[in-house]
C-alpha cells in the first residue's frame, strides 16, 4: 500500500513540472547573419504579337552628313571682372594753293590721340583706370614747325561700397596731368613758357563717389585733396609760373635764392564725368574739375572744364567737335620782368579757351 502511494506521488509530481517554467529565460547566440537585397528577374519572353511600326534591327549609324563646323571650337573661358578700352584716333587736314588768285600758305594739319582704360568691378569693389595722350601739330610754307595740343593725362580711383543696391562709393582718386614738349607763345620760339613737368599736376584725395549702375555717370566729392604743382624748369620756377615761389634778385640782378620748383595746396575737388549717346552715332562727353584751396584763397575755384561730342560715321570714320575752359589763378599773363630778374608786374589770370574740330581715322583694339 505505501508503495503505490510513494509511486502515485512521484507521477503527481513530474506531472505538475510539465506546466511550470523557470522565470529566467535561458541565454541565447546573437543572431550575426546579414540579409543582402534579393533581386528577383522575371524571364524575358520574346514578344508575339510584334505592333505595326516595330522593326526590331541595329541602328545604322553613319557621317556621311556630317560638316565641319564653320568657326572653330572656343573652350569654355571663365569670366573676368575686368573691362578694357583701347582708342586710336588719327584726324589731317591739308591745304595746298598753285597760282591762286585770292591768296594763301599751304599748310598740313595733324592730330593723334591715344585712350587706354582698364577698370575693374565685382560686388563691393571697383577700380577705373584711364590714361589720354593727345598731341597735334600744325606746318604752314614758311614758318616753323608750331604745336596745337599736348596733354598727358592719367587718372585712377579705387571705391568700395557697403552692399552691391548702394550707388555712392567710399573712394581714393588720383589723377595726374602734364605735357610731352616745350611750350611756346608763338611767334617767340627762343624762350618757352611750358615743358614736360613745368608744369606737372598730381591731385590726391579721398571722398565720395556716385556712379549709377549701367551709366557712364561719375561724381565725385573730396573735402580732403592734395595738389601738388610741379614746376622742374629752373628757369620757369625762377619766374614763379604756375604759382611757384619766384626766386630772389639782388640790385644787380644776382641770383639770392632759387625760385621753388613745387607748390603743395590742401582744399576741395570736385569732379563730374558723362559720356552719353544724345542721338544716333552722336556722343557727348562731359568732364569737369573744380578745386579751391583752403589756406591761400579759399573760394578762389580752379576750374578745368571739357566739352566734347562725337560724330560716328562708320566704324572707321569719325568726327570729334571739342571745347575746353581753363581757368587757374596760379596762371598769370602779361608778366613783366626786369633785366636784373626782378618781377615788375606779376600779371593776371584769364580764362583760357580751346576749340577742335577734326575728322579722321577712328581704330579700336
Amino acid at each position: 500500500m505505501s508503495f503505490r502511494l510513494v509511486l502515485l506521488g512521484l507521477l503527481l509530481l513530474s506531472s505538475t513540472r510539465a506546466y511550470f517554467q523557470d522565470s529566467i529565460p535561458p541565454v541565447t547566440a546573437i543572431d550575426t547573419t546579414k540579409i543582402d537585397t534579393i533581386v528577383i528577374r522575371a524571364t524575358q519572353y520574346k514578344v508575339k504579337a510584334v505592333p505595326r511600326g516595330i522593326r526590331f534591327i541595329n541602328p545604322d549609324m553613319s557621317f556621311n552628313e556630317t560638316k565641319v563646323l564653320s568657326d572653330p571650337y572656343e573652350p569654355f573661358v571663365v569670366p573676368s571682372f575686368w573691362t578694357k578700352e583701347n582708342e586710336l584716333g588719327l584726324n589731317v587736314s591739308q591745304v595746298a594753293f598753285v597760282n591762286w588768285n585770292a591768296g594763301g600758305e599751304n599748310a598740313v594739319s595733324g592730330l593723334a590721340n591715344l585712350k587706354f582704360t582698364r577698370n575693374y568691378k565685382f560686388r563691393y569693389l571697383k577700380w577705373n583706370n584711364e590714361l589720354i595722350l593727345r598731341y597735334g601739330i600744325n606746318v604752314q610754307e614758311g614758318r616753323e614747325l608750331r604745336k596745337t595740343e599736348d596733354v598727358i593725362r592719367l587718372t585712377s580711383t579705387f571705391g568700395y561700397r557697403r552692399d552691391t543696391l548702394s550707388k555712392w562709393y567710399y573712394s581714393i582718386n588720383t589723377k595726374f596731368n602734364t605735357q610731352f614738349t616745350d611750350g611756346f607763345k608763338y611767334p617767340d620760339t627762343e624762350n618757352r613758357i611750358s615743358r614736360f613737368m613745368a608744369p606737372g599736376y598730381l591731385f590726391f584725395g579721398g571722398g565720395p563717389n556716385f556712379s549709377p549702375e549701367g551709366e557712364k555717370f561719375n561724381l565725385y566729392l573730396s573735402p580732403t585733396t592734395v595738389k601738388a604743382t610741379f614746376v622742374l624748369d629752373q628757369t620757369l620756377a625762377n619766374q614763379g609760373s604756375f604759382g611757384v615761389r619766384r626766386a630772389v634778385y639782388d640790385e644787380e640782378g644776382n641770383l639770392v635764392t632759387k625760385g621753388s620748383t613745387k607748390f603743395i595746396e590742401f582744399g576741395i575737388l570736385i569732379t563730374n564725368t558723362w559720356e552719353k549717346e544724345i542721338a544716333k552715332n552722336i556722343i557727348m562727353q562731359h568732364r569737369l574739375s573744380l578745386f579751391t584751396d583752403y589756406v591761400r584763397r579759399f573760394g578762389n575755384i580752379d576750374i578745368d572744364w571739357e566739352l566734347n561730342f562725337t560724330f560716328k560715321v562708320n566704324d572707321s570714320f569719325e568726327t570729334n567737335f571739342g571745347t575746353q575752359v581753363i581757368y587757374d589763378d596760379d596762371i598769370r599773363f602779361d608778366q613783366v620782368i626786369s633785366d636784373t630778374g626782378n618781377v615788375i608786374d606779376p600779371g593776371v589770370p584769364r580764362i583760357q579757351f580751346r576749340q577742335v574740330l577734326a575728322v579722321g581715322l577712328a581704330y579700336n583694339f
